[in-house]
């Protein structure tokens, strides 16, 4: 048998070539110096009575298509009434900040240049405590840019992109250097990312974003609540690098199937939280590389769902000290992989008596008291040589596999070791408060597939399950 478990690797490997791990790299530069670069004039209606005004004053705009390029250099609140229109005429910026407290409310802004060397935005943001929202962005490179600008406020606008290859699309919302913000009810879609660089304090909720690359990326970004956002049908969902103290919370990551496809991805983060998130139909849910990065406090996953994704959770190797409890894992192709040669060592999927509930465990509950008899572990042998080479994954669901799961159980000698275990295994799915309301509205389609899962068929798999241990 050991022949044939030999001529079955070595026919794979013909077929599969290696294939590249797809990470999302770092390719953003920082913000261009654009000291000497602002060329607007306030030379149009708008512009003269921006010129006129006092300090503090309110100036409403009525409907028209207004051709201008503004710089507001005082604090004022520019109020758009409804079909009041900002064209950029597709060259340049169309508004620059420059003074402390402005507002911007309800206008319509369109037509931005496209040149990403200039980085042309709707509105960019040189000074603190503005206040942007309510309005409408469209065909725009860069979205609303925020640099150097702490304690501002951008809730409720929509934020969509140019008609570009995706290399060649601006950022919808970034900050950068721009502490204390809070970032809600956003709709951004057809851009590139939404990105937070040395940017601290930040809170973002509410906010949407679809058909992006990034939905959102934090880099060096520290103390920042994520929470009660919809992510979906970017290429990644949320991605953290090197930062800390991150709370990811209540946020809806669902279809996420780019080139990296994950969820969430954390990579040299640390002291950071996911709890309560609804995770489902992405290549990988959450990918881990080098998370936490110190040992100060262990990675927390609590009360997420992690349902119909490629693979639930990967790891990296160098991913150590996180926690798992009290999760749902319903029918992901690949409940858990290691990615490389590595156990998951370091990582424990309960934490007390509070384990994770897993669609394919195999074990029953005699005495009733909603944690498995046995220990629920991984170890088939197609899993383990996916893990080392991810082109396996073509051959999922065909011939090949079901002959090398074979060969794993007749030949103990090469079934693998263990690639984690849960202690106490949860015979039913925890319930979630969030993944009730999901499954009530019927939101996003497979994320209601999976929050209904949760909630109408607990009592069959308890059932099930207990008439197997009678």
């Amino acid at each position: 048998m050991n022949g044939v478990l030999g001529a079955i690797l070595i026919s794979v490997g013909g077929l599969v070539a290696r294939a590249g791990d797809g990470l999302p790299g770092n390719d953003h530069e920082s913000p261009r110096d654009r000291a000497g670069l602002s060329r607007a004039v306030l030379t149009g209606e708008i512009g003269k009575r921006i010129a006129g005004a006092e300090e503090g004053a309110t100036i409403e705009i009525g409907p028209g298509v207004y051709r201008e390029h503004l710089r507001i250099g005082k604090r004022i609140t520019l109020v758009g009434l409804p079909g009041a229109i900002l064209d950029g005429a597709g060259s340049g910026d169309i508004v620059e900040i420059a003074a402390e407290g402005v507002t911007i409310r309800g206008f319509t802004l369109r037509n931005t240049g496209i040149d990403l060397e200039q980085e042309n935005a709707a509105i960019r943001v040189l000074a603190g405590r503005a206040t942007i929202e309510d309005n409408v962005l469209e065909d725009v490179l860069f979205g609303i840019d925020l640099r150097g600008a702490p304690d501002c406020i951008i809730r409720g606008n929509r934020i969509g992109g140019k008609a570009l290859d995706i290399a060649r699309r601006g950022d919808g919302l970034r900050l950068w250097r721009s502490d204390r913000g809070i970032i809600e009810y956003n709709t951004l879609h057809d851009g590139r990312d939404a990105i937070l660089w040395y940017s601290s304090g930040i809170t973002v909720r509410g906010n949407r974003s679809e058909n992006c690359r990034y939905g959102l990326h934090l880099m060096f970004s520290d103390e920042v609540v994520i929470e009660d956002n919809t992510l979906t049908g970017n290429s990644v969902g949320i991605y953290l690098m090197y930062s800390a103290g991150v709370e990811i919370a209540r946020n809806r990551l669902v279809r996420n199937r780019g080139p990296s496809g994950y969820g969430i991805g954390l990579k040299e983060t640390d002291r950071f939280r996911v709890q309560e998130n609804l995770i489902t139909g992405n290549r990988v849910g959450v990918y881990l590389d080098g998370s936490p990065f110190t040992a100060k406090q262990p990675g927390e996953f609590a009360r997420n769902i992690f349902a119909f994704n490629d693979i639930g959770v990967t790891f990296l190797p160098s991913a150590r000290g996180n926690e798992f409890s009290e999760n749902n894992f319903i029918d992901n192709i690949t409940q858990v992989a290691v990615s490389g040669r590595g156990t998951l060592t370091g990582n424990r999927f309960w934490k007390g008596e509070a384990g994770n509930f897993w669609s394919d465990y195999t074990g029953y509950d005699r005495d009733g008291d909603g944690i498995g008899d046995f220990v629920h572990e991984s170890r088939t042998l197609f899993e383990s040589l996916t893990d080392r080479n991810p082109a396996m994954r073509l051959f999922l669901f065909s011939p090949t596999q079901q002959a090398i799961e074979f060969v794993g159980r007749a030949l103990p000698a090469v079934r693998p070791e263990s690639k984690f275990e849960d202690e106490v295994p949860r015979m039913r799915p925890v319930e979630i408060a969030f993944a009730r309301e999901e499954a009530a509205g019927g939101a996003l389609g497979l994320g209601g597939a999976a929050a209904l899962l949760l909630t109408a068929g607990a009592g069959v798999l308890v059932a099930a399950r207990r008439d197997g241990g009678t």
